[in-house]
């Protein structure tokens, strides 16, 4: 469950980093949080399956909890940005 927490945490964190530096898929503080807790907790989930790793609550481990939530965050927060974008044309 911990693993789960620092996945969704980190993803919300990575979704609104995504929103500030790329300013054309901010989509405002809720939805950044959001789409980036969405995001870390897919993200984070998909890193540890390519990994093979356990999740455990070792330093390694919570690193790449850190890094699979703040990625899928971001990653996620450009994707329904670019759909906004063209929803909006």
């Amino acid at each position: 469950m911990e693993q789960l927490i620092i996945q969704l945490i980190s993803g919300a964190v990575g979704g609104n980093i995504a929103g500030a530096l790329l300013k054309q898929f901010n989509l405002g503080v809720l939805i950044n949080s959001i789409a980036g807790i969405v995001g870390g907790g897919i993200g984070g989930q998909i890193l540890s399956s390519v990994l093979g790793t356990s999740g455990g609550m070792d330093i390694g481990g919570i690193i790449s909890q850190v890094a699979g939530g703040g990625i899928g965050g971001a990653i996620l927060l450009v994707i329904v940005g670019v759909i906004k974008q063209a929803m909006n044309k």
